[in-house]
């Protein structure tokens, strides 16, 4: 244990746990940190629902670190998301983490240490050029094919690790093997972790309101611009779910209306992910928001750190 207290709201997508982090922040004085693996990129606003500057009740820090052609990776998140959480808790705030992407919150509150791979080794340019032919999916579920231990113990969006654990493939090596060397369970900071559950059928009409908002929003004139800006070739913000879909759309390959509803299918899938990922961690709360409102879930979460 190296640091102090530290909260966090997750869930899957369009869950709202944007909304409900929201109002625990603004009754604790506190600043929220994203946990959002694409929130990170400058410019996509729209397609990773990140909370407009304007309706922001309270500072969302960890957004907007990169621009989309920079490869962002999990230990550079880990590294700037705890050096303001450090500064948080030494101004006596209680930092509020909020996200759905598993592995940048395991990263932060937990022990997780990153082995440095080869970064010019011809099977990791191999796997790369993959990436920029196909996409992080087709990556995954080659490794899912040849190594299911270590698919399942890597993000599915987490890119560099789908490759480095290919690569290691190649290499006569697996990366479950040394997995443990990797990654303990050993908490860095004291955490309480809330998760927000409903039942499936209204979370994915959620997730179908969320999209078509999306275009109303202008989404597809968000990704015209960041496609000026290299979209097309960034290796992982081109991963994002409802950005890749609308660059095929732009591209020719499918119709907007194609994409429309590709870009709520993956997202239902990935919402299933996350569930998973989240229901692995026996130290999540659960919140049952078919049987509470938000304000209650808030007061409960309130209630709770009052406690602590």
């Amino acid at each position: 244990m190296k640091g102090g207290k530290v909260l966090a709201i997750v869930g899957p997508t369009a869950s709202g746990k944007s909304a409900l982090a929201d109002k625990v922040a603004a009754q604790l004085h506190t600043s929220e940190i994203s946990i959002d693996a694409m929130q990170v990129y400058r410019g996509m606003d729209i397609g990773t629902a990140k909370t407009p500057v304007a309706e922001r009740v309270c500072p969302l820090l960890m957004v907007d670190m990169a621009d989309i052609v920079d490869n962002y990776s999990v230990q550079l998140f880990q590294t700037q998301a705890r050096e303001y959480i450090d500064k948080l808790q030494a101004d006596d705030q209680l930092p509020v983490l909020c996200g759905g992407t598993g592995l940048y919150l395991d990263a932060v509150i937990d022990d997780m240490r990153f082995p440095k791979g080869q970064t010019d080794s011809a099977a990791r340019k191999k796997y790369e050029a993959l990436a920029e032919k196909e996409d992080v999916e087709a990556l995954y579920t080659l490794l899912q094919e040849r190594d299911p231990d270590s698919a399942d113990i890597i993000h599915p969006h987490n890119i560099r690790r789908v490759i480095r654990a290919l690569e290691m493939l190649d290499e006569g090596k697996s990366y479950a093997t040394q997995h443990k060397g990797l990654y303990k369970r050993a908490s860095w900071y004291q955490t309480q972790i809330y998760g927000i559950a409903m039942e499936r059928e209204r979370l994915y009409r959620r997730i179908d309101t969320r999209v078509d908002a999306m275009f109303d929003e202008g989404l597809v004139k968000e990704v015209k611009g960041l496609m000026d800006q290299g979209l097309a070739s960034a290796l992982t913000a081109l991963q994002a779910i409802g950005y890749k879909e609308i660059v095929s759309a732009l591209n020719g390959e499918i119709t907007l209306d194609e994409a429309r509803k590709l870009i709520k299918k993956n997202t239902r899938h990935l919402a299933k992910r996350q569930l998973s990922w989240f229901h692995r961690d026996p130290r999540v709360n659960w919140l049952d928001l078919d049987k509470m409102t938000s304000d209650e879930a808030a007061e409960q979460i309130i209630a709770a750190v009052g406690e602590w």
